[in-house]
């Protein structure tokens, strides 16, 4: 007796319900290996993010491995590893992770943004593309915007500067302290 996810659309929200295979409508089928792989690849994602919440980096990093082997297009176990590898200042490896979620799924905004992030001292022109990717895809991305219009103020470019700083704080008010004095 096996399990199967099955969802349901009620006013708009999505809720889902494990049910038996004896409860399954008659016509489901078991699950494949590649579906059970992909369900403990889930699990084991999970398990990886409360490693990293408890601070078992080494742990999160075997779980997160171990994803891929299951699933290498879990792009949320690449992401997890870019930002343990941000985290460490191994940029390389942070941007190499980053990419491979952002290869698998090109408008992820967390890996955009953190991309962004990573680069920003050093290819500032990169950084103002991601930028604006998050945007495109959340135009209220309130510390999108906050970045932005430094990297714009850096290059000297101030129209471009205050309009990012305004497009910030009208997204986020807490951001007006962490806009230069001279844009605000």
């Amino acid at each position: 007796m096996g399990l199967v996810a099955v969802a349901a659309v009620a006013t708009g929200v999505t809720s889902w319900a494990v049910m038996s295979y004896s409860a399954a409508p008659p016509d489901a089928k078991a699950p494949s290996s590649a579906d059970q792989n992909l369900r403990d690849a889930d699990t084991l994602l999970q398990a990886g993010i409360a490693q990293q919440q408890n601070h078992d980096i080494e742990g999160a990093d075997r779980t997160y491995r171990r994803v891929l082997e299951l699933d290498p297009q879990n792009k949320y176990a690449w992401y997890n590893l870019g930002v343990m590898a941000h985290q460490a200042g191994r940029t390389a490896d942070a941007r190499a992770d980053y990419d491979k979620a952002l290869k698998i799924d090109p408008v992820f905004t967390s890996a955009l943004f953190n991309k962004a992030l990573l680069v920003e001292s050093s290819d500032p022109d990169q950084a103002g593309e991601l930028l604006k990717r998050v945007i495109a895809g959340n135009p209220d991305a309130a510390t999108a915007h906050l970045h932005l219009g430094r990297i714009r103020a850096q290059q000297n470019r101030d129209k471009d500067a205050a309009d990012e700083f305004r497009r910030a704080i009208a997204a986020d008010p807490s951001l007006r302290s962490q806009v230069p004095e001279e844009f605000r």
